[in-house]
């Protein structure tokens, strides 16, 4: 992520959807401060897209929405809005919001070196203010590796380290699969931005 400009003013969520549907790029909205987007790599691109896919076609028979890098999640009781790589709703209240869910049971996010702080540390603060949220899938892009923080029924954020071997299980959908199915025929040379 990387502040726009520094002298460019503060927006309300209004201005901010407004003057980014004039953008070639996606901008993140924290605080009112407009953040650019970048662009992913090849791994980034292509395990998103196999998150996303494998988890809409899990849900197909659901009342469950999955949302890709496309689609923005407004952080609850807040004026922001993220881009996650793939988010899943099973809320009703964000049938209503053609442009973002607020209510995600489950985000995911692959990482990459410019990001990962940010997504493992102030991202995930902001996303834990969301009640409903029940599994944030950190997705390695250059290892096969995943770290899921997944909320149990007392209300903590576990930490589950899954490597080569490991069936990931997202509890919040109901679904389990082999870690190895989504780094199939990847390259995971270590990347540079």
């Amino acid at each position: 992520m990387i502040l726009v400009k520094e002298n460019f003013p503060q927006l309300t969520p209004e201005e901010y959807f407004a003057w980014e549907e004039k953008q070639l790029e996606k901008h993140e909205l924290i605080n009112g401060q407009v953040y650019a987007m970048s662009g992913g790599s090849v791994n980034h691109s292509r395990i998103a897209v196999r998150l996303a896919t494998m988890v809409d076609t899990h849900l197909d028979a659901s009342n469950c929405i999955t949302g890709n890098s496309d689609l923005k999640v407004k952080i609850v009781d807040t004026n922001n809005y993220t881009y996650p790589d793939v988010s899943v709703t099973c809320d009703d209240r964000d049938k209503n919001t053609p442009n973002y869910f607020t209510y995600p049971c489950l985000i995911v996010e692959v990482l990459s070196p410019s990001t990962e702080s940010y997504d493992r540390s102030g991202k995930f603060r902001l996303y834990r203010k969301n009640p409903v949220l029940q599994d944030y899938l950190l997705v390695s892009s250059t290892s096969i590796e995943m770290d899921l923080y997944h909320k149990n029924e007392a209300g903590d954020w576990l930490i589950i380290n899954y490597q080569a071997g490991d069936t990931v299980e997202l509890k919040s959908i109901n679904l389990n699969f082999p870690i190895e199915q989504i780094y199939r025929k990847l390259d995971l040379t270590p990347e540079t931005d």
